[in-house]
């Protein structure tokens, strides 16, 4: 009954807070490269500031606090806070300073979790278990962590796109969670996670009202990373978050290939995907979201029965 009262709040908070203080945020001024980026022009953005407190809220009152889980929430918020200080900055923030941020808040998360965990994975379609030695772990945590962030701000710019997708990679968890029995406390931090993000999509579906800004997209690849190391199987990251790592993480590579090798490639491919799909493609909006979804579920699925075997 706790964790059913939880879950409404969850939901029920979001969706009054966004109604009464979406008039409040910062307003979005149309980006100017992306497919259809002008219609945003006007619209309040940021609002992954009101359903991450949300969240924050519902977490404290309805799960046991625990201290490894207090420090996620902290840098979930930190996380938020970054993006919304840069949804609200008349000048965006430069790509080094917010990589950095991010780079900074991996850290943390690895070392939190290596303090409260130990340094085994389970590699869980195969059904094994591997230790790796904590430094190399680290460093892999770092990577995950600084990327999930990445890739699902890169994400971003569909309504409705990465709450869709986001809500479907933490609910694979949530299953695997059930699935291995791992997870503990966290799998209801899932569920009341998908429910504030459910709250926001109440007015971000096409066409949106508003839109979460880094301050969302950034705390909803914190938590789909968390989520990923409290499944012990965080190798599941990748067929589980696959089409937010093709959408967003498609562009982060033929930059990076670009700046650092001089190395083009795709050189006819719009990133991130989803702007390939609508301005080459034809799709819309709708059809986007839909069939992005559709792979990521079908994928999910295969995961979730190739454990259960």
């Amino acid at each position: 009954m706790l964790a059913l009262c939880g879950i409404l709040f969850a939901f029920i908070v979001t969706v009054f807070a966004t109604a009464k203080f979406s008039g409040y945020l910062p307003k979005d001024a149309g980006r100017e490269f992306a497919v259809d980026g002008k219609l945003s022009a006007g619209k309040p953005r940021g609002a992954g500031i009101i359903f991450v407190l949300a969240f924050a809220a519902a977490a404290l009152l309805f799960v046991p606090v625990k201290a490894e889980l207090v420090i996620y929430l902290v840098l979930l918020v930190i996380s938020m806070l970054t993006g919304f200080l840069d949804d609200a900055s008349d000048k965006p923030w430069g790509e080094l300073k917010k990589g950095l941020l991010d780079l900074c808040v991996s850290v943390l998360v690895a070392m939190t979790f290596l303090h409260y965990n130990d340094n085994t994975i389970r590699l869980a379609l195969f059904h094994q278990e591997l230790v790796i030695p904590k430094v190399l772990f680290g460093i892999l945590i770092v990577a995950l962590v600084w990327t999930s962030v990445n890739v699902t701000n890169c994400a971003d710019g569909v309504d409705g796109l990465s709450g869709t997708l986001t809500i479907i990679t933490i609910m694979s968890f949530y299953l695997v969670d059930r699935i291995l029995g791992t997870g503990e406390d966290f799998s209801f931090l899932i569920l009341l996670f998908a429910a504030c993000i459910l709250g926001y999509l109440w007015y971000n579906a096409t066409p949106s009202r508003l839109l979460m800004g880094d301050a969302g997209s950034r705390a909803m690849g914190l938590f789909i990373s968390i989520a990923a190391l409290k499944s012990g199987s965080p190798v599941l990251y990748i067929p589980v978050a696959f089409v937010l790592m093709l959408d967003g993480g498609l562009g982060l590579v033929k930059v990076g290939l670009i700046r650092v090798f001089h190395i083009r490639i795709l050189k006819k491919v719009r990133t991130p995907l989803h702007d390939q799909v609508r301005k080459v493609w034809g799709w819309s909006n709708t059809q986007t979201v839909f069939r992005f979804a559709i792979i990521q579920i079908i994928l999910a699925v295969a995961v979730v029965y190739g454990i259960g075997l």
